[in-house]
């Protein structure tokens, strides 16, 4: 009878084990998951920052350079609005091509975090593997 107590003591003690090492598992998870999420926020917003500064400045810029080729040329204003004009729209369907592109192809989000559940998953199955066989 000691003997079956003690079994079941033990085996109690490993299923406690177990859900304490899983919700510690899953905890760092968690944490890890949350803090790629606020790193992806922060990039984004970065990133979006960026941008409109950049088209900012050189929207102001290419429309400044056009006023100057324009004053310059005066003769051929038409002819230089009308380069200009084309390279504007060339260059926006450029840009809206790769904007296409970028969009279609995503980066995969929450890599790291995939590779450790992933990892752990493997993890578990070979320690399942090595309990079915020592059996």
């Amino acid at each position: 009878m000691e003997e079956f107590s003690g079994g079941r003591g033990g085996l109690f003690a490993a299923l406690k084990n177990s859900a304490a090492t899983l919700l510690a598992s899953g905890r760092t998870r968690l944490e890890l998951f949350a803090n790629e999420i606020e790193e992806e926020k922060l990039r984004a917003v970065r990133i979006l920052v960026m941008v409109l500064g950049a088209a900012f400045c050189l929207g102001f810029g290419v429309l400044v350079l056009i006023l100057f080729l324009t004053v310059l040329f005066w003769e051929s204003r038409v002819m230089v609005l009308g380069v200009s004009t084309g390279i504007l729209l060339v260059a926006g369907y450029l840009f809206a091509g790769g904007l296409q592109r970028a969009l279609q192809r995503p980066e995969r989000m929450f890599a790291a975090s995939l590779a450790e559940l992933e990892e752990d998953l493997r993890q578990l199955k070979a320690g399942l593997d090595h309990d079915a066989a020592s059996k």
